[in-house]
């Protein structure tokens, strides 16, 4: 694990607070290729996820909570989306809005999902671009109407959006450390990170090594593939 992730947890330490309290650990999913720290082990749901132009995707939501808190990962997977678009569009009127072209689920995936997070009942308090391991996506923040606070990054990397929320108790201390802490994986376990700005639907720039990639294939070699 890089340096820059060890900061972060560090802070958890010496917060007070009911997650900085938890056993924080790194959750590993071979099934959606991520890695990200916990305060526990999640709970996992299947669930299905409408598009930009409601194609339902099957989607998967991480759950953990931790003493008021919450943490939740979803995966929506889009790497079906011209297989799904032509099912649906066998039942559709005529130039209706089903039957344009699937790559617009995929190309507008990630205003859509912050598009469907800002029309919720909050205040949004900043919205903005981001990256993690140079994988582009967008940050936002929120408060709620019970006065609690949530963060949200959204990521989209081969085909699959990620939407990491947390939130916290009124008066609790944000805890970014979830967001930075996560990592994307390759079908083959190794751990991602790009030498420039990676954009989803683009071709990838060219790979940085990554120092600690045996040492996780090693820890993770036996884990359960279907999580």
């Amino acid at each position: 694990m890089r340096v820059i992730r060890l900061i972060p947890a560090l802070f958890i330490l010496l917060m007070p607070g009911s997650a900085a309290a938890q056993d924080w650990a790194e959750y590993f999913s071979r099934a959606d290729f991520f890695r990200v720290n916990l305060p526990g082990q999640p709970a996992v749901q299947d669930i299905r996820y409408g598009s930009y132009f409601d194609n339902m995707y099957p989607a998967r939501v991480y759950s953990v909570a931790a003493g008021g808190e919450r943490y939740t990962v979803t995966v929506v997977d889009y790497s079906d989306a011209e297989k799904i678009q032509a099912e649906r569009r066998k039942s559709c009127p005529p130039g209706s809005v089903c039957t344009q072209a699937w790559e617009y689920d995929v190309r507008g995936a990630l205003d859509h999902a912050t598009w469907k997070l800002v029309q919720r009942d909050t205040t949004l308090t900043f919205l903005g671009w981001g990256v993690q391991d140079r994988i582009e996506g967008r940050i936002l923040r929120f408060t709620n109407a019970d006065k609690s606070r949530s963060t949200v990054a959204l990521h989209m990397h081969e085909d699959r959006l990620y939407i990491l929320e947390s939130t916290v108790p009124p008066g609790a201390a944000e805890l970014g450390v979830f967001q930075h802490s996560l990592q994307f994986t390759d079908k083959d376990g190794n751990l991602v990170r790009y030498k420039s700005i990676y954009i989803n639907g683009s071709p990838a720039p060219p790979r940085e090594e990554q120092e600690d990639n045996a040492d996780f294939r090693e820890r993770t070699k036996g884990d359960a593939p279907a999580r």
